[in-house]
């Protein structure tokens, strides 16, 4: 009797943590939509805040995506944790950044907000950067996922083909291009800077680790791969 309800124990806790887990994700499925929706209306409704508005779309729309890429190939590890809201501290303080950087000069500087051209350039790129990150993602399917893989899944295949003949690692590239331009969009001259430069090291870092275990888990075949197409990611060879 002990042992039944000890386990009956466990079993409601995991339950109810699944239910929690699922509830979660309900909540931040929404509050994206609502950022999606909310984003729109601040471009429709005045000329002082539609890059703001753009930047809060292109934000939610990113994380969203993210959700739903798992969902669709790797649905067995589906969490919150796949919106990727809490990438990393860095990550989150560069968003601060750009919240801040905007609403200081949008204050002091109004003008400086205004969707003149360097934005729109920013928007049409920002767009460019998800839509490779998208195809990046579609084209490797199960083959892609959020965290370096340390070891070789049966099922692991190496991707050359599509937009992998012309980027070695095109998901990085998109994210790359649509970091930046999102502070363009924006017009923050600082975290512009700040942006390309922080973004820089952490694909460069991040490609270096996970192209030893592509070549461990490929070989000769990466090898090859790698000497034949672009990282995607400038002066990242």
């Amino acid at each position: 009797m002990t042992e039944f309800g000890g386990g009956g124990s466990q079993y409601s806790s995991k339950l109810a943590w699944t239910k929690y887990g699922a509830a979660k994700q309900a909540v931040l499925s929404c509050l994206l939509g609502v950022g999606i929706g909310a984003g729109i209306f601040l471009y429709l409704l005045s000329d002082t805040i539609q890059t703001f508005g753009l930047y809060l779309a292109s934000l939610c729309v990113f994380h969203m995506w993210e959700y739903i890429w798992v969902s669709m190939y790797h649905p067995n590890k589906l969490s919150s944790d796949s919106f990727l809201l809490n990438h990393s501290p860095a990550f989150n303080i560069a968003l601060a950044a750009g919240f801040t950087e905007y609403w200081v000069e949008w204050y002091f500087f109004p003008g400086m907000k205004q969707f003149t051209f360097l934005p729109k350039i920013g928007i049409l790129l920002t767009i460019f950067g998800q839509v490779t990150r998208t195809l990046a993602m579609i084209t490797a399917g199960s083959n892609f996922t959020h965290i370096v893989q340390e070891h070789k899944r049966k099922e692991h295949e190496l991707v050359t083909t599509g937009i992998y003949s012309y980027l070695r690692h095109p998901s990085y590239f998109g994210w790359f291009i649509w970091s930046v331009s999102t502070q363009l969009t924006l017009f923050n001259p600082i975290c512009i800077i700040g942006y390309t430069f922080a973004s820089w090291a952490f694909f460069n870092e991040r490609i270096e680790e996970e192209e030893e275990f592509l070549i461990k888990f490929f070989g000769q075949q990466y090898v090859e791969y790698k000497k034949r197409v672009w990282s995607g990611i400038p002066l990242i060879k």
